[in-house]
């Protein structure tokens, strides 16, 4: 990777984990003092806010990233368009509140379903900014907002929370974080939008942008599907377990996939006439980012048990077992992030809309045969579908780039191989020890030692990079 590649993606990282490990240290004070139920109600709200922010962006920001001309114009352009997505689409959750709340049986969802679809307003916001921060490659600026509305935000829930404000505590926390990371947005990137909307300009960009709106569109509503369904078909509290399960593993992937995301696709883009060139990228990032998440998830896994105690307390021991199988279905996450990214930037969003069809075909099979086999079954079957999804994803780039799903294996299968061992060897570790923090601990001592060691004896190709690059920065800094 060049050097805007690397800054990029460390910018990048860095503003992901960065807020993401203040969120989720807010999160573990928040499920201490909250319970599952409520954590199930605002589940089941997310779900649907989640979908009209899909709805309210409309695919233009990756459109504006894609486009290699975007200037002032197409930014302020997209903006308007996205304010009015906005009201358009909080005036149809306001109306539809009612009728959500009698669905699932929860009458005070109509009040916190209102409230929190203000969302959306800065939502849209947001978007045109962060696509501004991606085509500028301004990660430093975004990590430092997100930062800052992330400390805000969760200081906020966690007073209301102690005060025992209940499940608003949930809601107000997506609220200021929104709009709090919207304002400083404003103040610490370089741009503010012009009076100034052109539709013709509109106009080129929906023809790649309808295509990623309803690739998006599909992807977020299957995605969230099994959970509708899960907040509707059992128990009060098994969503609730099952959102705290997915979190530990959703941290890590979602943080690395979105670097991703935001990093390769302005700079494949760039070099999108050059297919060796974007080939080259795209290994890469498969091979680095699977070296990186592969052992995190296997070490994850293994540990469940202990990590759930510590840090959530007995009340959630529900989320054990969904922490371990999404574990397993976030593994080979990088696979898909990376092949994605690369149809993107060399503008095959066609491509990328009718993989999603496939996919999420094969998701309302395996969610129509689980829902009837229990909670538990079901995200089983999801981890099977999701590894599945590996291959289709990189099915069509063969062709467009020669790398086919074969090579992408071969390049990660010592990462495959080693991170198996080191999971076997920090499962084994713990059951030595019986107390939970010191137990942990000593997983983690474990994992990591025995990781460093395989790749080692392996010379994995990553862990080698990994090292000449922190060489080659100590030496610079010499």
């Amino acid at each position: 990777m060049n050097k805007k590649v690397a800054s990029g993606l460390f910018w990048k990282l860095l503003e992901n984990g960065g807020s993401q490990a203040v969120q989720f240290v807010v999160s573990v004070i928040l499920a201490r003092l909250l319970s599952p139920r409520e954590y199930t109600v605002i589940a089941i709200i997310m779900i649907f806010t989640t979908i009209a922010n899909v709805l309210v962006q409309n695919g233009f920001a990756t459109a504006l990233i894609q486009r290699k001309d975007a200037d002032g114009v197409d930014f302020s352009s997209v903006f308007f368009l996205n304010l009015c997505s906005s009201l358009v689409v909080y005036i149809f959750m306001f109306l539809l509140s009612p009728v959500i709340a009698r669905f699932y049986h929860q009458p005070q969802m109509v009040k916190i379903f209102r409230v929190m679809s203000v969302i959306v307003f800065p939502g849209a916001i947001i978007s045109v900014q962060n696509a501004y921060v991606a085509k500028k490659m301004e990660f430093r600026s975004l990590f430092i907002s997100t930062l800052f509305a992330a400390i805000f935000s969760g200081g906020v829930s966690i007073f209301m929370a102690m005060k025992g404000m209940g499940v608003w505590a949930l809601v107000w926390q997506q609220i200021v974080y929104y709009v709090v990371l919207m304002m400083v947005l404003f103040v610490t990137i370089d741009w503010l939008p012009s009076f100034v909307c052109d539709f013709e300009r509109l106009g080129e960009m929906f023809q790649f942008g309808w295509k990623l709106l309803c690739a998006s569109l599909i992807d977020t509503i299957f995605n969230n599907l099994q959970g509708l369904v899960m907040g509707r078909v059992y128990s009060d509290d098994v969503l609730g377990n099952y959102n705290r399960g997915e979190q530990f593993p959703k941290l890590i992937v979602t943080n690395l996939g979105a670097a991703m995301q935001s990093v390769l696709l302005p700079v494949m883009a760039e070099k999108q006439d050059e297919r060796l060139r974007v080939k080259s990228m795209l290994r890469k990032s498969i091979t680095l980012s699977s070296y990186i998440v592969l052992p995190m998830m296997a070490g994850m896994a293994a540990v469940a048990d202990t990590l759930i105690a510590v840090l959530l307390g007995p009340k959630w021991s529900g989320s054990v077992i969904f922490l371990q199988l999404m574990c397993a279905s976030y593994a080979f996450w990088p696979i898909h992030i990376a092949n994605l990214q690369a149809l993107n930037a060399v503008g095959k969003s066609d491509m990328f809309l009718k993989l999603e069809i496939i996919k999420k075909a094969l998701s309302l099979v395996v969610l129509v045969i689980g829902i009837s086999y229990g909670a538990v079954a079901l995200i089983a079957l999801k981890a099977v579908a999701d590894f599945l999804c590996t291959f289709i994803n990189a099915w069509p780039n063969k062709k467009i780039l020669h790398y086919s799903i074969w090579e992408q294996w071969r390049d990660i299968m010592s990462s495959v191989v080693i991170s198996l061992l080191m999971g076997m060897a920090v499962y084994a570790s713990g059951r030595i020890f019986s107390f939970g923090v010191i137990r942990l601990g000593i997983q983690i001592f474990v994992g990591i030692v025995v990781y460093i060691l395989l790749s080692m004896w392996t010379k994995n190709e990553s862990f080698l990079l990994l090292v000449e690059t922190m060489r080659k920065g100590k030496g610079s800094s010499e």
